[in-house]
């Protein structure tokens, strides 16, 4: 086969190598791909959302399938394109990625379905939504309701946060067009957790539960990121958590879909907030989360493109889903800054000495090459993943594995997978 895998960051570095394990596999073409990616195949210089470009490119080549990582190009109705053409491809359509792309459409197919979620009004003016802030109160979570990289939502611990995020995301336009919008939620207490799903709109399969560190610093302070960290499986997911998330949350939510007339083919990202045995979603996203992708899929011993395949044919009730008995943790090195202002073109060394392990891999996340030099390009550089059979193990690898690895004025957390430890 000849796969197509369409992004550039850490989780389409994972994507990469788990796809090449299949034998399957004869060729795999990355656009745009980073360093790390042309481990595994050819990296091609077309842009993430250069649609028309990259289907000329699948049809030229005779892609067997493509996988598409990221969401914006989902959002865009990369998979429309390539379906009309007759292509194969891994995401979901421009209608089903409105889970994602539109935070509005999410959370009022959560109310109309009764999906547990928090409580929530939107707003398109800005004064009417800081005028609910102060009769509600804080803490309060502000959401842009469209894309913003993981990085749309505040959670406010004052009124006065609140108003400054309403004003950030519509005054400023911090996020362009996904501000148009704002979602204000109930402040929700518990642990997140992440469930990745695989769906054939016909029937839907939950994937080990996993968790990341989404605020920038140690114990959950400053802002929010892409990730700076993950690990699975997550012990906040009992099986009761299992149990509830199956019959309350994935099975109702695919129903749900059906019920719209939305044929969802692809990844659904339900993260959750878990309290007191009870379960609600914060989002959806329709792809792989990052960095979420970095621990489960190196814990998946099936073969993921005959999974994939699988999708497509609506055949996902067929296969059998096999998980190592394994834990996976990932640290992230971000550049200094992030996720505010961070600069690029620094030199890193140290990645073969710290992947050389068999229990260490590296995944390159914002890296590119100068010179035959390996530098940083953006915020999120590397998800420095371990493997172990306990969570003491793979948190002692990980980050010894991080300390081999050096860039000027890296940053990392300190306290990934600290409450795997506690449970």
């Amino acid at each position: 086969m000849k796969i197509l895998l369409i992004g550039s960051g850490g989780r389409e570095h994972a994507l990469a190598w788990k796809i090449t394990q299949s034998s399957r596999v004869e060729k795999l073409y990355t656009a745009a791909g980073n360093p790390g990616t042309e481990e595994f195949g050819e990296n091609i210089c077309i842009a993430e959302n250069n649609k028309e470009a990259l289907l000329e490119f699948a049809l030229k080549e005779k892609i067997d399938l493509t996988v598409v990582g990221p969401e914006a190009p989902l959002a865009a109705g990369i998979a429309d394109l390539f379906e009309k053409h007759g292509l194969n491809v891994f995401g979901p359509n421009q209608r089903a990625a409105r889970l994602e792309s539109s935070k509005v459409f999410s959370k009022k197919l959560m109310q109309k379905y009764q999906i547990p979620t928090a409580e929530y009004k939107s707003f398109t003016e800005a004064n009417k939504a800081v005028e609910y802030v102060k009769e509600i109160g804080a803490p309060i979570v502000v959401k842009a309701s469209g894309l913003a990289a993981g990085k749309g939502v505040i959670v406010a611990q004052t009124e006065e946060e609140a108003v400054g995020a309403v004003e950030t995301i519509m005054k400023d336009e911090k996020f362009g067009q996904a501000g148009e919008k704002v979602v204000i939620e109930e402040f929700l207490e518990g642990e997140e957790a992440t469930i990745l799903a695989f769906c054939d709109g016909k029937s839907i399969r939950a994937m080990i539960p996993s968790q990341d560190h989404k605020a920038v610093y140690d114990g959950d302070k400053g802002p929010n990121t892409g990730g700076m960290g993950a690990y699975a499986p997550a012990p906040v997911v009992t099986a009761q958590i299992r149990k509830i998330f199956k019959n309350e949350i994935m099975e109702p939510t695919l129903g749900a879909l059906q019920s719209e007339g939305i044929d969802y083919k692809g990844i659904i990202y339900f993260g959750l907030m878990i309290k007191d045995g009870k379960a609600k979603v914060l989002e959806y996203n329709v792809r792989f989360g990052d960095p979420e992708a970095q621990v489960v899929l190196p814990l998946l011993e099936t073969d993921l493109v005959d999974i994939m395949e699988a999708v497509l044919k609506e055949e996902l009730d067929k296969v059998e889903i096999k998980w190592k008995n394994q834990k996976a943790l990932c640290v992230v090195m971000a550049s200094g800054g992030y996720p505010v202002e961070y600069k690029k073109g620094k030199e890193i060394t140290g990645i073969k000495e710290a992947d050389s392990s068999a229990d260490i891999i590296v995944f390159q996340a914002g890296t590119r090459l100068k010179d035959g030099k390996l530098m940083t390009d953006g915020g999120r550089v590397l998800a420095v993943t371990a493997l172990g059979n306990s969570f003491e193990e793979v948190i002692d690898r990980a980050y010894k594995g991080a300390k081999k690895i050096y860039f000027a004025d890296y940053h990392i957390r300190n306290d990934i997978g600290r409450k795997a430890l506690e449970k």
